[in-house]
């Protein structure tokens, strides 16, 4: 399966940077959801503003496609400075990372995407900057080799990842504010899918709004991504609005079930209960029989099913749940290990 087109999928599809740009909030008031994290945010920014002072360096951590990438942006908005993006990947030597912060203005804000994945010896340039606001730059090679300290503009690092358990633990002290951003409610997504709405000119109801919310696995970027295929079948089949009747139907028919499972989800579970008896089985054994590779489904398809209570992780292997059982129509086992349709 085309992992990376799935349409459930929380990561960034290749091609939707200028629908996402035209999406994200610009401020706080009208960032929707993550309550806890956004009154944080908004007391240590208006902290900052009134002692004149940078942001602290800030950590932005959780699942993907929650708005870390979008927070970001209305920091440096609220601030007032520029905002330079980057990721972790493509700061390849010490060198890429020093020409982007002597490049940084007074108080900008330098975002680093996917920080977990930056190598060790970048990671050792970063510290001294982040602290002292200075890199150290090696000129020369062997005896004639000296360091020559660059003293840089006071600015703001916010990090993103979605793997905080990753970051070694002398970078991750060095960040003053640490958010953690969560699922949405259904309802906080309704809210999100109304906006885009109106700023994309699409037609929709409060129903139509809270059907498509509710099958977006709590992900703001999955719940965009389904109101412009949906407006599509509206369009075409029913020539309407998005109502309910039309959010089900278009989202029946991308078969996406009510818990935002895919036609992939549901082979996973289906096979490890008729195929190995619901588990445990191991994941060289799973994959095999789907024809994925391990890492494929362990980073792509278990983490949302582990979240509903779908499948565990044990170590003898990977087992369904109950709760999965009920989902697919079936009779979880009874002591004996049988399974019944119902």
């Amino acid at each position: 399966m085309d992992f990376e087109n799935r349409m459930v999928s929380p990561d960034f599809v290749p091609g939707e940077s200028e629908l996402e740009n035209s999406l994200r909030p610009k401020t706080l008031e009208d960032y929707i959801g993550q309550e806890k994290a956004k009154e944080n945010l908004s007391i240590y920014i208006k902290a900052a503003k009134q002692r004149g002072e940078p942001l602290d360096h800030v950590l932005l951590h959780g699942p993907p496609g929650l708005g870390k990438t979008t927070l970001s942006g209305i920091i440096a908005n609220e601030m007032g400075v520029n905002l330079r993006m980057t990721s972790g990947p493509a700061i390849e030597k010490p060198g890429d990372l020093a020409a982007l912060l002597t490049n940084l203005n007074e108080g900008d804000v330098l975002f680093i995407d996917e920080i977990h994945r930056i190598s060790r010896n970048v990671e050792e340039v970063l510290y001294p900057a982040m602290e002292d606001f200075a890199v150290d730059i090696i000129i020369g090679k062997g005896p004639s080799a000296r360091s020559i300290r660059l003293d840089l503009n006071r600015f703001t690092l916010v990090g993103a990842t979605t793997r905080s358990g990753q970051l070694t633990a002398p970078l991750r002290d060095r960040f003053g504010v640490m958010l953690r951003l969560e699922l949405y409610t259904p309802e906080e997504l309704a809210k999100i899918v109304v906006r885009s709405a109106g700023i994309l000119g699409i037609e929709i109801d409060s129903e139509g709004a809270l059907e498509i919310a509710s099958r977006s696995r709590g992900t703001p970027r999955i719940a965009n991504r389904l109101l412009k295929r949906v407006r599509d079948v509206a369009e075409v089949l029913f020539n309407s609005k998005i109502t309910l009747e039309v959010a089900r139907s278009a989202l029946d028919r991308f078969e996406i079930d009510e818990l935002g499972l895919d036609e992939f989800d549901r082979r996973l579970l289906t096979s490890m209960i008729y195929n190995y008896g619901g588990g445990p089985v191991g994941l060289e054994t799973l994959a095999a029989s789907l024809g994925e590779e391990a890492v494929t489904i362990e980073d792509v398809y278990e983490p949302y099913l582990m979240q509903i209570g779908f499948l565990s992780r044990t170590p003898r292997g990977r087992c369904a749940t109950a709760s999965a059982y009920l989902h697919l129509g079936m009779q979880p086992p009874n002591t004996d290990g049988q399974q019944k349709l119902f």
